[in-house]
């Protein structure tokens, strides 16, 4: 009898044990690590629009030079989702990735933070590291709220110049505007030191966090999510970041058929010109594959010690 005892006490001491190291686990989350904060300098070539004499409404593009420091800039990538209800626009995601792909790459490999905002599909992600990243963020308090979209505001910009309140699409037949993405893109690496999120107040934390000041974006689509998301230009500027547009790494919804009835190309464009007008500046992708020569020395090495 003595020895059942002691048997049953062993077991369930052993229950115990494994009870408590089982919800040790459930309290103690993976700790995911982040981007080592490295020397470096993008020397970024901003296209503005400026009013020639106030009120004119009348705009002169002018370029100017900036550097950023690599450890405080991050790219988000928005909605370069795997496909799209409008074909044309998804060819145009298909044939834009490979060189966004080789701009990640190269601004990744000097440090660049890289931030992933497939909306709509993050749950995809959810056990990835990349996912974990962003959502162990310490929360912080934004200057301003965060909305859930940023529409277009009267007080800072008129109408966008391409109409799209009869139809976005330029499919010769539209088909149903229905969900047709599950992802972002696979041509596009999700590695290393990458973060994956859709949430504005998420990602705010995340740069407050990391020391981040300056963002990119780039995607999809400029007159839309690029501009509206809570991550995208107008909130980005509204939370105080530096904030550039990559002009030749976006593309715009708009159907020709529609006014101003100029060709998708140009109704880019247009979109382009209105937020370097209103906004932000752009640069061109390449600015961001590059630092400026010696910069990526060490802290300690460009002062001299």
């Amino acid at each position: 009898m003595k020895l059942f005892i002691r048997m049953l006490l062993l077991a369930l001491l052993g229950a115990g044990l494994a009870l408590t190291e089982l919800i040790s686990d459930d309290k103690a989350p993976e700790v995911i690590t982040n981007r080592p904060k490295v020397a470096g300098k993008l020397r970024l070539k901003m296209r503005e629009r400026k009013e020639i004499a106030p009120g004119s409404k009348q705009f002169q593009a002018r370029e100017r030079v900036a550097d950023w420091e690599v450890s405080e800039t991050a790219i988000i990538i928005c909605d370069m989702w795997d496909d799209h209800y409008c074909k044309s626009a998804a060819q145009r995601v298909k044939d834009m990735t490979p060189r966004m792909n080789q701009v990640l790459t190269a601004a990744r490999s000097h440090g660049v933070m890289i931030i992933h905002a497939p909306s709509g599909t993050v749950k995809e992600y959810a056990a990835t590291p990349y996912r974990k990243r962003m959502e162990q963020a310490k929360q912080a308090k934004p200057p301003v709220p965060i909305a859930g979209w940023c529409y277009l505001d009267p007080a800072r910009e008129p109408e966008i110049p391409v109409d799209v309140s009869k139809c976005s699409c330029d499919d010769p037949v539209v088909g149903p505007a229905v969900r047709r993405f599950s992802r972002q893109h696979p041509a596009l690496d999700i590695i290393g030191y990458d973060g994956i999120s859709d949430s504005g107040p998420e990602i705010y934390n995340f740069c407050a966090q990391e020391g981040i000041k300056n963002i990119v974006l780039m995607g999809v689509h400029t007159n839309m999510c690029v501009l509206g998301r809570p991550f995208g230009i107008r909130q980005m500027v509204k939370l105080g970041k530096n904030v550039v547009l990559a002009r030749d790494l976006t593309d715009a919804m708009y159907d020709p058929r529609q006014p101003p009835y100029v060709s998708h190309a140009r109704g880019t464009e247009m979109v382009v010109e209105h937020i370097e007008k209103h906004w932000c500046p752009s640069i061109l992708g390449e600015d961001l594959t590059r630092v400026i020569e010696g910069s990526a020395d060490s802290s300690a090495n460009r002062k001299g010690r």
